[in-house]
C-alpha cells in the first residue's frame, strides 16, 4: 500500500462521469475566453510541453522573463475568466480554508507531454492548500519532499481523481512523468486536463 506524505491527500473517483463531463463544458467555456498557449521557461525561453492558461482573479504565467502571478492573459491582454462555480465549491468542500482560490491554472498535456518535479512557491502566502483536479487520460504523478534531493513515490492518477497538497507538503516536489494514451474517453482526441486552485495571497 502506498503511504502518502503527511499533507497529501490522494481521493480516487471523486468526480463521477456526469461531474467531469459538466467541469469540461466549464473549461471549453474558460478556454473560449482564455486560449491555451505555450510557456516558456525563464532566461532560457525553452517551451513546456503542456499549454496552459488561467481562470480567477490572477494567473500563472511563465516567459523568458520570469514566473509570476498577473491579472490578464500574457497573450490577448484581456483579464482573465472568473473561476467556474463547480470549482468553488469543490474547494469550499475539500479544503475547508476560510478564503477562496484567487487561481485556477489550466494545463492540457497531450500524449507526450510531462511536468518535470517542481514547487508551487510562487504565491506569497503557504497557509492555503493546493488542489489539484484530473480531467482525460491518466497519468503518473510524483511526489516528493519540501527539498529536490528527498525521494520520491509514484501513483497513477485517474480521471477525476483529487489531490491536495497542503500542511507540511504545501512545498512538497510533484511532477508528472508520463501520460496513459487511450485510457479515459472524457476527451474526443485524448489528452489530459489538471486544473490546480490555489490561492495567492493570505486570506
Amino acid at each position: 500500500m502506498l503511504v502518502l506524505p503527511n499533507g497529501v491527500r490522494h481521493i480516487p473517483g471523486h468526480l463521477d462521469r456526469d461531474e467531469q463531463q459538466s467541469l469540461l463544458e466549464d473549461i471549453r467555456a474558460v478556454v473560449g475566453q482564455a486560449p491555451l498557449y505555450r510557456p516558456e521557461m525563464p532566461r532560457s525561453g525553452k517551451p513546456f510541453s503542456v499549454r496552459m492558461t488561467n481562470c480567477g482573479d490572477l494567473g500563472w504565467v511563465a516567459d523568458k522573463a520570469s514566473y509570476r502571478y498577473q491579472d490578464r492573459h500574457p497573450v490577448t491582454g484581456a483579464p482573465w475568466p472568473p473561476i467556474p462555480e463547480r470549482l468553488l465549491k469543490l474547494w469550499d468542500d475539500l479544503t475547508g480554508y476560510p478564503g477562496p482560490p484567487q487561481a485556477c491554472l489550466v494545463n492540457f498535456y497531450h500524449t507526450s507531454a510531462r511536468m518535470g518535479l517542481h514547487q508551487d512557491r510562487d504565491e506569497s502566502d503557504f497557509s492555503a492548500p493546493v488542489l489539484s483536479i484530473s480531467l482525460g487520460d491518466a497519468c503518473l504523478f510524483r511526489i516528493g519532499g519540501t527539498e529536490r534531493r528527498q525521494p520520491t513515490r509514484s501513483f497513477r492518477l485517474e480521471s477525476g481523481d483529487v489531490v491536495i497538497l497542503g500542511g507540511e507538503s504545501r512545498l512538497a516536489f510533484h511532477g508528472v512523468d508520463r501520460i496513459y494514451p487511450m485510457t479515459s474517453t472524457l476527451l474526443k482526441d485524448g489528452g489530459r486536463i489538471n486544473l490546480t486552485l490555489r490561492r495567492v495571497t493570505a486570506s
